[in-house]
């Protein structure tokens, strides 16, 4: 898989508001998110550490309690089992990379 031409994934709402397109490698997971504004996440934790990459758009994170707003080329990276839910302020275009493979997306 050297090669992934993303336009040829289908996309795969996750939550509403959120669809994504996923590659899975054997130790990551990179989910490129088309997310609507106003679309929200509800606070969640996981094992896989986790980095929030914005492409367009202005997203705001709450970390541990904390909001941050954070818009193109801004990047924050998500510990392992750290409590965190999302707000998309604007339309957006995100690249989230976990590690390890979300086995969860997979089926998706």
């Amino acid at each position: 898989m050297p090669l992934v031409d993303l336009a040829g994934i289908t996309p795969k709402e996750i939550v509403p508001g959120y669809s994504a397109r996923f590659i899975h490698t054997e130790n990551m997971t990179f989910s490129y998110l088309d997310v609507k504004a106003g679309a929200a996440l509800k606070e969640h934790s996981h094992p896989h550490e986790q980095v929030a990459h914005v492409l367009e758009g202005k997203f705001q994170l709450t970390l541990a309690g904390e909001p941050i707003q954070f818009g193109p080329g801004e990047v924050i990276v998500i510990p392992s089992n750290v409590p965190h839910s999302g707000l998309a302020i604007t339309d957006c275009k995100l690249l989230d990379v976990f590690s390890p493979v979300r086995e969860d997306y997979r089926s998706l």
